[in-house]
């Protein structure tokens, strides 16, 4: 028991959480922002751009306060990549989903990844998991359930995308806490941005070589679009979204850096918070008072772990 009270007590605690709350906004506001542009867009552009104006920003801060003129190479590592790799695919499961499901829905989705985050610190990081967070976490779970209501008619196979994202973003946590805990947060953001625009680019050529079928575009622009003229409006997105991508790098690195996984996994719940507030306030989505209550134990699960 003094091993794992002093294992938390030597992480900066306070310093992770006050991170993770800060990513969960930023990580919201960005998704805000490819929902709106997910109309008539291409989502590989938008990797593609934001990422390229990233990119120098973060090499920037890593020379200033990172690994200096080595932060290229040590951002092409094999376990900065793995970590990458893993973001990259839980942005395209989740955003596959965003233009058709309510950001509440997806929201939930997505946070199922605190309840992966801790069935898997055992095994790839072995932290302990005392049976309090355990509570905290099953007590938010069941939140999420609420939410996505699985077995009934409100449920479609769109939910189980972010779902799929929580997984991806559970393992990426996990890789960063056990492998890549000394690598500066702006080479890890450097490591994402990399795999960003290599993504786009190569779906992107896919595409291009082999255009699907109209209707398909039709029924999904924001996934097999092709690119497009962007005005004004659309390039301020994009540098919107490079500034959000630069914050949400340093933080969210620094964030399971700093305190265990699980814990930090439970205060990512609030990116629910955020994003119900903005559906509420941009596209009308009012919640029901089977997900207002869903929100709630997922508050109370983040009280818990503050007790703590």
């Amino acid at each position: 028991m003094a091993v794992i009270k002093e294992t938390i007590r030597s992480d900066r605690l306070a310093f992770g959480i006050a991170l993770v709350l800060s990513s969960t906004f930023f990580t919201s506001t960005t998704d805000v922002l490819f929902k709106y542009a997910s109309a008539d867009s291409s989502v590989w552009q938008y990797f593609v751009l934001r990422s390229l104006l990233s990119i120098p920003v973060l090499l920037a801060i890593a020379f200033l306060w990172g690994d200096g003129a080595a932060t290229w190479s040590r951002a092409l590592r094999r376990w900065p990549m793995v970590r990458a790799l893993l973001f990259v695919l839980m942005f395209v499961v989740t955003y596959a989903a965003l233009p058709v499901l309510p950001l509440a829905t997806l929201a939930a989705g997505l946070y199922t990844s605190p309840l992966f985050v801790a069935a898997l610190s055992v095994l790839l990081t072995g932290e302990p998991v005392r049976w309090r967070n355990w509570f905290a976490i099953a007590v938010g779970f069941t939140g999420v359930l609420l939410i996505l209501r699985p077995g009934t008619d409100a449920f479609t196979w769109y939910t189980l995308l972010p779902v799929l994202g929580g997984l991806f973003y559970a393992l990426s946590a996990l890789v960063t806490r056990s492998k890549c805990r000394e690598t500066p947060p702006a080479t890890l953001g450097v490591s994402v941005n990399i795999a960003l625009v290599a993504m786009g680019a190569i779906a992107s050529a896919v595409l291009f070589a082999w255009p699907p079928a109209p209707e398909v575009v039709a029924a999904s622009p924001f996934l097999t679009g092709s690119w497009q003229q962007l005005g004004l409006l659309e390039w301020g997105y994009v540098a919107t979204l490079a500034v959000l991508m630069v914050g949400n790098s340093l933080v969210v690195s620094a964030a399971y850096q700093s305190a265990p996984p699980f814990i930090i996994a439970t205060f990512d719940y609030n990116y629910l918070i955020f994003m119900t507030a903005f559906g509420f306030i941009l596209f009308s989505e009012v919640p029901d008072r089977q997900s207002a209550a869903g929100m709630i134990l997922i508050v109370g699960a983040g009280m818990m772990v503050v007790r703590r």
